[in-house]
């Protein structure tokens, strides 16, 4: 591909959509199509480190999934123990988080989820954050709980709960929000999914599976991306003059 001036965006947010149809569509079980999910994690995680972008959010495994049958929630375990074994994050120079409720997880997959954010909390490239055992329901139930329980203690008023104070109780406080949104499958619906952080985030669908997805597909949702004008409520004149639509190099190559 020809080197193009694109705006990269910092903060990608993907729901990874459509593995167990890949899978089902040619006639094998849905977790095969999940062990084929991970395949694509990676070429996707490396893709964006070297591309230069700072946080990378990955919908893996929601609250509602706890309902699918439980030898397809064993499988994706199995799949979370093995990918986070990956050399994936010291060979890219990626750092490893994780954001849920990690008290629905199996031991195991907690251990395994300490070990690699300990062992890669030093990697200054991109960070990649999984949602496992996830859901903008749950998170923002939970940040009510949490500014209630500050109320009742005396700790701050009713009338200093703002935008602010809620988004220092959010499980995604230590990164910005996403600037580009991408839901792979095919299915236009959001799932239960950062509802809060996406508030001006640009929404990008396509009908690829995600075991499918590849750099190619990659680079068209962000093509997508730069060719938008995020005006954050002002007019198109007041972000021309700003120049907030400034572009960066970037050579696909």
């Amino acid at each position: 591909m020809e080197e193009k001036n694109i705006a990269i965006p910092q903060h990608i947010a993907i729901i990874m959509d459509g593995n167990g149809r890949w899978a089902m569509e040619r006639g094998w079980d849905r977790t095969l199509g999940h062990k084929a999910g991970i395949d694509t994690v990676k070429k996707i995680t490396a893709e964006c480190a070297r591309l230069g972008v700072k946080y990378l959010t990955l919908y893996t495994f929601s609250t509602e999934n706890w309902n699918r049958p439980a030898y397809e929630i064993e499988a994706l375990m199995n799949l979370v123990l093995n990918f986070i074994e990956m050399e994936l994050f010291t060979d890219n120079n990626v750092r490893f988080r994780m954001v849920g409720d990690f008290r629905r997880l199996p031991e195991s997959v907690q251990k395994k989820i300490q070990y690699m954010e300990d062992l890669t909390a030093k990697n200054d490239g991109m960070t990649m954050v999984v949602a496992m055992s996830y859901s903008s329901r749950w998170e923002l139930a939970r940040v009510a709980r949490k500014l209630a329980t500050k109320v009742q203690a005396g700790e701050m008023a009713v009338e200093d709960i703002d935008e602010e104070a809620v988004n220092g109780q959010l499980v995604t406080s230590f990164m910005p929000d996403p600037d580009l949104l991408i839901r792979t499958g095919g299915e236009l619906r959001i799932s239960n999914y950062l509802l809060w952080q996406i508030a001006y985030s640009e929404l990008y669908f396509c009908d690829t599976y995600w075991p499918d997805f590849d750099e190619e597909a990659l680079h068209k949702a962000i093509e997508s991306y730069q060719a938008r004008q995020r005006r954050f409520g002002k007019t198109e004149a007041q972000v021309e003059g700003e120049g907030q639509n400034a572009a960066s190099g970037l050579n696909y190559k």
